[in-house]
């Protein structure tokens, strides 16, 4: 039988788009071929990727400077609500907050979220069957990478909320068969210069 192997998942939020969010900016376009550079020398097997366009081209422009890797479009890399806490699962000096902000989604988006994040766990994470480590690169959205590190420190499920990523930062996160998973790059923006990072993040998480 096959043993099992260290997988390593490259997660990254979609570059910066236009704000009808149909597609990239020229900064998010700069920021996309960036993280390109930054991946070339990695052995990525496939790029997943969102089906929404802004991640579809982010995916796109990372893959054009990493040649011929296979891109696949996934309803599980997408963006939506992973996880909707209770008022008492939340902290107490702020369930107001968080709840005004849940409140802002739709019926559909708070029902579908929940399955699609728990399809994302069964896909994107573990180790993985072969003789081999596997690298796999997810283009995504904030909420899922929040939800999968959040995963990965075993942390309680309400807290996906407030892990907030850059446009074009890179996480990784090493699972292994004999271990618990470790965080080993989160929301490094090393491959960017300073005036594309934390591009749509208000000054006061600029740090």
């Amino acid at each position: 039988m096959p043993g099992m192997a260290a997988r390593y998942l490259y997660l990254t939020r979609h570059a910066e788009a236009s704000s009808d969010e149909s597609q990239l900016t020229d900064a998010g376009r700069h920021q996309a071929a960036l993280l390109g550079e930054r991946l070339r020398g990695v052995p990525l097997a496939t790029i997943h990727h969102g089906p929404l366009a802004r991640a579809e081209q982010t995916a796109r422009l990372v893959g054009e400077r990493l040649g011929d890797i296979p891109r696949r479009r996934s309803e599980r890399a997408g963006d939506y609500l992973p996880y909707l806490p209770t008022r008492e699962e939340l902290p107490p000096e702020a369930p107001d907050a968080w709840l005004r902000f849940l409140d802002r989604f739709t019926a559909e988006e708070r029902e579908q979220g929940p399955g699609l994040a728990a399809a994302a766990l069964a896909e994107f994470t573990g180790p993985v069957v072969g003789d081999g480590p596997r690298h796999e690169l997810v283009v995504t959205h904030n909420f899922l990478a929040g939800w999968l590190v959040r995963a990965a420190f075993d942390a309680p499920k309400w807290r996906w909320l407030g892990v907030n990523h850059a446009h074009a930062a890179l996480t990784v996160i090493r699972y292994i068969p004999d271990g618990p998973p470790a965080v080993l790059l989160f929301n490094d923006t090393g491959h960017l210069p300073a005036e594309l990072r934390w591009t749509g993040f208000p000054p006061e998480l600029h740090v």
